[in-house]
């Protein structure tokens, strides 16, 4: 025995956290809550700024519940989980849930949302083909589309002569201030948030939920044994009790 010791299997690094504004853009309501939340509260007691952009209502999501309902409904519980992180701002873009389509809409329509709130970080989903390295717990399409797109807009937002009707006619102007785009939960992440002080929060925002919860018809769901499990495993990567991963894109616009 040497005394050393044990080496980390895929260590991750500390995300970089110089920064002030921040958008998180996913497809749905909850999922920012499935870990993410917990970073968000941390960032949001440093005084960062961060808002919440929802491409769809999650309509969609609960199967006992009619469309309309279920949007009036998952709307109110984002913006009930968001206040508990210190997340004010939150906007839905009305886009159709469960049948998202990556193009030239999505990504202008995109490139608009990070044009008008201009962040320095732009915080998203997984979107690779999994969650895991196997290839086993397949995503799904909505959030496949929206990372992607999310990527390629914050590309379109810093270049003037791409949708440039929303510079020319609409009075935005080009923001090229992305540093990089955080996809969290992706198999491939190579850094993390510590977010033992704040695992909690990322519980009750998730509970916050709850007919979402209750629409996934299990009956016994957990919220804090579920959020447990892979937030330790992720901690235990980077050095903490807690922490939520991701994988860091940076932006070069050439």
């Amino acid at each position: 025995m040497t005394g050393d010791a044990p080496t980390v299997p895929n260590p991750l690094q500390p995300v970089d956290e110089s920064w002030q504004r921040g958008l998180a853009i996913v497809a749905h309501p909850d999922d920012l809550e499935f870990g993410t939340a917990a970073a968000i509260a941390r960032w949001t007691r440093q005084g960062k700024h961060i808002t919440y952009v929802l491409l769809t209502s999650g309509e969609a999501g609960i199967d006992g519940m009619d469309p309309a309902d279920a949007k009036v409904t998952r709307e109110a519980e984002q913006h009930t989980s968001a206040r508990i992180v210190g997340v004010d701002d939150v906007e839905f873009l009305g886009l159709p849930d469960g049948v998202l389509e990556y193009g030239l809409d999505l990504r202008r329509t995109l490139s608009r949302v990070i044009r008008k709130h201009r962040p320095e970080i732009v915080i998203t989903g997984n979107f690779r083909d999994s969650w895991d390295e196997g290839g086993n717990a397949l995503n799904m399409s909505d959030h496949i589309v929206t990372g992607r797109a999310v990527l390629d807009a914050a590309r379109d937002a810093g270049n003037r002569w791409v949708f440039r009707e929303q510079i020319e006619q609409d009075g935005l102007e080009k923001w090229g201030g992305v540093r990089e785009v955080w996809a969290a939960g992706s198999p491939k992440s190579t850094h993390a948030a510590d977010t033992t002080d704040t695992f909690d929060l990322g519980v009750q925002s998730l509970e916050a939920h709850a007919a979402y919860l209750r629409g996934l018809g299990a009956g016994d769901f957990d919220s804090e044994e579920f959020l447990d499990g892979f937030s330790r495993q992720t901690g235990a990567r980077l050095g903490t009790k807690y922490a939520a991963s991701f994988e860091v894109f940076k932006l070069m616009l050439f």
